[in-house]
């Protein structure tokens, strides 16, 4: 028995999901790496958090530590982790668009693969 070739419009269609599927992977990967940095943020901010004001800290800076003033660290500490919240929120939303689309394309194929031409 010959294989039918698929029409055109679902080989786009098929493609499609296929590259829905790579960016929801992608966008999954990245916000939860995000989501890794976060907690790094938050467990840096407690410690610093038990210290007093005059411990000495120090950050890191590519391969070096360098000294640096507590209160300063914190303020750095809190700006990564807004704007690490604000990324997240973004990606999550792109995440939900995604799925959405992908579920919406994959009901398409199904039905065109169901309905014969």
């Amino acid at each position: 028995m010959a294989e039918v070739p698929l029409p055109p419009q679902l080989q786009e269609q098929l493609a499609r999901l296929s590259q829905l599927q790579q960016t929801y992977q992608v966008v999954t990967s990245q916000r939860q790496q995000l989501e890794q940095d976060l907690l790094e943020v938050d467990r840096a901010l407690g410690e610093l958090e038990k210290m007093s004001d005059e411990a000495i800290v120090y950050k890191s800076i590519g391969a070096i530590l360098v000294e640096s003033k507590r209160q300063k660290l914190i303020e750095e500490l809190m700006e990564r982790k807004e704007l690490l919240n604000m990324r997240i929120k973004v990606l999550t939303r792109q995440q939900s668009r995604t799925e959405e689309q992908l579920k919406d394309l994959q009901q398409k194929v199904q039905e065109r693969l169901r309905t014969p031409t």
